[in-house]
């Protein structure tokens, strides 16, 4: 588990498998390339909005297409992501036992906080491009809310399209889904 740098300097580096040996102590842990990023359970509004969302998704996918929130990704060995809610085939989830594969993703969220802002904006969407997850929407409570949306195009994703409170939003990937972002950080 140990890297020592060209300079000497002893850098931790993660797999996957070490995971399991961290404490269970409320923060979320997931790698990138072998970096531990640690980040803690999300606020209530995030929660609001991923809840919000899974709702919409519920009502929008066909019986054969499933949202689920928070699940585990293992791109690789010393890759793996817990995003926020994703779109897969139901067959996967009968499948699928701890961790999914990217394979098995048609969407990934993120709903970006200040404590994982640069991760969702940069080191998540590289990541998930290159994973080949063919859709990724970035939640930003912050702008009103706005919805970015990302679609892949070879091993990146195009510029996203933005998505602002106040105006319907309308996608068709993963499945033709139509919503104002402003309802996602709505009470009930």
């Amino acid at each position: 588990m140990t890297v020592i740098e060209p300079d000497g300097r002893r850098v931790a580096s993660y797999t996957v498998g070490d995971l399991f040996d961290l404490p269970d102590d409320g923060n979320r842990y997931e790698l990138c390339d072998g970096v531990l990023l640690t980040t803690p359970v999300p606020a209530p509004l995030h929660q609001r909005i991923v809840c919000r969302l899974l709702g919409i998704l519920d009502d929008a996918l066909p019986d054969e297409l499933e949202a689920l929130p928070a699940v585990n990704v293992r791109v690789s060995g010393r890759d793996f992501y817990i995003p926020d809610l994703v779109v897969v085939h139901e067959k996967s989830v009968e499948r699928v036992g701890l961790m999914f594969s990217p394979r098995d993703l048609l969407l990934v969220v993120e709903v970006c906080s200040p404590s994982t802002m640069k991760q969702d904006e940069g080191l998540k969407a590289v990541a998930y491009a290159q994973a080949g997850i063919p859709s990724y929407w970035r939640i930003e409570p912050d702008e009103g809310p706005a919805l970015y949306v990302y679609e892949l195009k070879g091993d990146r994703y195009e510029p996203p399209v933005v998505h602002k409170a106040g105006a319907v939003a309308r996608m068709a990937v993963p499945v033709a889904v139509e919503f104002d972002p402003a309802v996602l950080c709505v009470r009930r």
